[in-house]
């Protein structure tokens, strides 16, 4: 077993309905969203398995000393300490070769709550196997990231952190610009609105490979 702490707008919130039905799965459910899309389903693939989420601490194995329980009470305890951030605009954009939704500007309160959550709860976290290691791919990394990789377990954390909600997996040269058009249609409700983060919620990857699940969500105490 995996788990995860992710921030995730509410299961009722019109972005999570949208992109749910973008990616054809539900993570609060586990429920399918649409009828499969033999065009689409590939593209979402990988997100929809992680399911709709802006990565806050990566998956990770507890340690043998940890259990989930005790997870979900600490990320509870965190959570009420913590004050909501306003992200005013959204925006969709093609970050490597994929497409995820970003704040316009990121404040810097969000960089400090993902610092502290990557710090709060590393110590329930078991160390990189190896083979976990080897499937971040280290060696396109910077200097930075590997050691973030070993310290942390992700390379993506503290300085290189970026906010962002995938939506697709990776795509071939000129995908992204034939996509873009599509989800910008969809999201445009949703994209010029305010989002709040104002709550985590914890994932959880029952077995390998399978889709992550919405465990159990917590509120900031300025929600």
């Amino acid at each position: 077993m995996r788990v995860a702490i992710y921030f995730t707008p509410p299961a009722d919130a019109e972005l999570t309905r949208l992109a749910a039905h973008w990616l054809g799965r539900d993570a609060f459910s586990g429920a399918p969203t649409r009828a499969p899309d033999s065009r689409l389903d590939p593209l979402v693939a990988a997100p929809a398995r992680y399911g709709f989420h802006a990565t806050m601490k990566a998956p990770f194995r507890l340690s043998e000393t940890s259990t989930l329980a005790e997870l979900d009470n600490r990320l509870n305890s965190f959570c009420a300490q913590q004050e909501t951030v306003l992200l005013p605009k959204l925006r969709l954009q093609q970050l490597d070769d994929f497409l995820a939704i970003l704040p316009v500007r990121t404040p810097e309160e969000l960089h400090a709550l993902e610092a502290a959550v990557v710090r709060h709860f590393d110590d329930l976290r078991a160390p990189l196997l190896p083979q976990e290691a080897a499937r971040r791919e280290p060696e396109p990394l910077s200097e930075r990231q590997r050691c973030y990789l070993q310290k942390w377990g992700y390379p993506y954390v503290l300085e290189e952190f970026r906010f962002h909600m995938t939506l697709t997996g990776p795509l071939a040269a000129g995908k992204a610009e034939a996509v873009l058009p599509e989800l910008q249609e969809l999201l445009a409700p949703v994209l010029a609105r305010p989002l709040v983060v104002g709550r985590l919620a914890l994932f959880v990857e029952p077995e390998p490979a399978a889709p992550f699940l919405v465990y159990s969500e917590h509120a900031f105490r300025a929600t």
